[in-house]
């Protein structure tokens, strides 16, 4: 879900080509369930194999990916652990949606509704643990980073970005901030061009927020950015205060010298104090590794064509581009040197 935080922070765009050598960490399950919500066919319908397996992820690792390697970026992927318990309602929450989101699809489809079915299937994602294991074995394959976070993604992310490891954390939100992020990387992955409801399409460029520019243009600390993001709504308490939004929050933060107080006042019907405890102590694993290797072209064909049925000869021109690009890059590389 994400904090709402987007009418109070200013973003800065950006092009591709600009991250070039650059490292990113990348929070895996949002970018998988990107890819499931916007590569359907026109009814909504996700892309599947004949044995009725869903593909429209393995087709955004597949495509875009490549597209970010190509461009010279160096990302790696983070996937989620065991979610905090506080997490377990809105997990039900989100459950919950799709079911409704599910009957309303069937309506639509009854009464041919096209724009209905593809709104409606696009909220059915759901992102299975088999969906994850075959998601990471084909980053793999294209010689990408793979580590599994001990719990949240986004707070290993922050981690890394902290620490220097990598250069940005990749999201599609802005909760890393909250795990002390200092820089952050939107719609990364995205299509260039997005659909509006209105049929209407857009561009779409990647964003760069730096969290000190986000507490200076605030004019607040870091644990006041912890507690504005709780007052709005976090996925520990979704919705947050009832008639408090990104602005009233700001404006709250600013006016109580204590935390106390201010959810006091503010008349928060959850225990802040816990939320706030499980920000400031997320698990996050110290010993990894970060290694880059070579695409190995026999596990994606493997994947791609001999399990999933996608085009041989679209799969291999795919790869083939890549290859001569990897292959300048490392020339270019050694040239620097001599």
């Amino acid at each position: 879900m994400g904090v709402n935080l987007g009418e109070i922070i200013q973003k800065k765009e950006i092009n591709l080509e600009s991250l070039k050598n650059k490292k990113i960490a990348i929070d895996a399950s949002q970018t998988l369930y990107q890819f499931l919500s916007s590569i359907r066919q026109p009814d909504g319908t996700p892309l599947k194999d004949s044995n009725n397996n869903i593909t429209s992820h393995l087709m955004g690792i597949s495509t875009r990916i490549p597209n970010l390697i190509e461009k010279g970026l160096k990302v790696c992927f983070i996937f989620d652990g065991k979610p905090p318990a506080l997490k377990v309602y809105e997990t039900e929450q989100r459950e919950s949606r799709k079911k409704v989101a599910e009957k309303r699809l069937k309506q639509a489809k009854k009464e041919k509704d096209t724009e209905l079915m593809l709104r409606y299937s696009k909220q059915t994602s759901r992102l299975t643990r088999e969906m994850s294991q075959e998601a990471k074995e084909l980053i793999q394959a294209y010689g990408i980073p793979v580590i599994q976070a001990p719990s949240e993604a986004e707070a290993q992310c922050s981690f890394m970005c902290e620490k220097g490891d990598v250069d940005y954390v990749g999201s599609s939100d802005y909760d890393s901030f909250i795990y002390n992020a200092p820089r952050i990387i939107r719609n990364l992955t995205l299509s260039s061009r997005r659909r509006l409801p209105s049929g209407i399409y857009i561009s779409v460029h990647p964003e760069v927020i730096e969290l000190k520019d986000v507490l200076k243009s605030l004019d607040i600390t870091q644990d006041q950015f912890i507690a504005l993001s709780i007052l709005i709504g976090t996925d520990y308490n979704p919705g947050g205060v009832k008639g408090i939004g990104p602005k009233t929050a700001l404006k709250l933060i600013k006016q109580y010298k204590s935390f106390d107080e201010l959810f006091k006042e503010s008349k928060a019907e959850f225990d802040w104090k816990k939320i706030y405890a499980v920000f400031k102590s997320m698990p996050i694993m110290k010993n990894y590794q970060l290694k880059w290797s070579k695409v190995d072209q026999e596990q994606i064909m493997k994947i791609l064509v001999d399990k999933h049925e996608f085009n041989q000869e679209r799969v291999e021109n795919n790869l083939n581009k890549l290859l001569n690009i990897k292959k300048e890059q490392e020339q270019s590389s050694l040239d620097k040197w001599n």
